[in-house]
């Protein structure tokens, strides 16, 4: 089953790694696609969707629409440490 989850915050490779390393832990994934310009990431996986939106929502990159400064702040972090693992 394909998952695409439209995502706030994506800024550049570190975030897009944070994101994919943190999903790919994940033992029900298969695949990971992030379109940074489109802010979607695309999960191949048998499960359910909500541990994924949730995992992202941990990370910073909540769904659209439901983004806040504290959110933000977070991504922020993600994308930091992305960026010292690439």
């Amino acid at each position: 089953m394909i998952h695409t989850i439209e995502v706030e915050n994506i800024k550049c490779g570190g975030c897009m790694n944070s994101i994919k390393t943190a999903l790919q832990q994940m033992e029900v994934v298969q695949e990971v696609n992030i379109d940074k310009d489109t802010e979607t990431v695309t999960i191949e996986s048998d499960s359910d969707i909500e541990p994924f939106i949730q995992k992202l929502n941990d990370l910073g990159y909540p769904q659209k629409g439901n983004n806040s400064l504290l959110k933000k702040a977070k991504s922020y972090v993600s994308c930091a440490v992305g960026n010292l693992k690439s």
